[in-house]
């Protein structure tokens, strides 16, 4: 059983804030969350989203589910429990680059609503932008650009969202994005003008 560490001495209340890094950076930080379907779009509007924002002085990171597990959560499976703890780990990291004054641009499956909700928890509820990339099951099948449907369909994956685990879709997201209906660069437009009056400093 690990128990409690209680030689923990935080100091927050010693180092430069949130809005010193704001300032610094002339920029308000949040974290825009891209949820969906794996095949969805979700990587492609955010990579474009990005060279968007720093052609108009942005600095921004993405944290992609891909790359997030080959490094800080490579021990992670797909069971509930670990999916959970995946969006977990997730949204700690995009809060330090919050209170870095970055705009955190996130793309993960994050499949139900009570697991996106963990994320807007840790983060805050004003700085978390919910941006849900809709695409039908069937259109991210015939897409497979990973070859993930395909495995899952042989029975190689397991738990796999859409098939046999459950995607459950935002109630009320900041953006929803068609993205079956609409071309990458018209998505990224979109999600820019939704997005910029909450990053410009005023």
């Amino acid at each position: 059983m690990t128990t409690k560490a209680t030689n923990i001495h935080p100091v927050f209340d010693r180092i430069l804030t949130r809005e010193d890094k704001e300032g610094f950076l002339n920029q308000n930080s949040k974290v825009i969350w891209m949820t969906g379907l794996s095949g969805s779009g979700k990587t492609t509007i955010a990579i474009g989203l990005e060279k968007e924002l720093q052609k108009q002085g942005f600095l921004t990171q993405i944290l992609d589910g891909d790359n997030i597990r080959t490094g800080i959560n490579k021990n992670l499976g797909f069971s509930e429990e670990d999916r959970t703890e995946n969006i977990r780990r997730i949204a700690e990291v995009s809060k330090l680059f919050l209170n870095c004054g970055i705009i955190t641009i996130n793309c993960f499956v994050s499949p139900t609503i009570a697991i996106r909700e963990v994320a807007k928890e840790i983060i805050g509820a004003e700085d978390f932008l919910e941006v849900y990339v809709n695409a039908s099951y069937q259109v991210c099948e015939q897409r497979d650009v990973k070859g993930l449907y395909k495995k899952a369909r042989n029975g190689e994956i397991k738990n796999f969202t859409g098939l046999d685990a459950p995607f459950e879709a935002p109630e009320n997201p900041f953006l929803e994005i068609a993205s079956s209906e609409m071309t990458p660069e018209e998505s990224v437009e979109k999600v820019v003008t939704a997005v910029m009056t909450r990053l410009i400093k005023k």
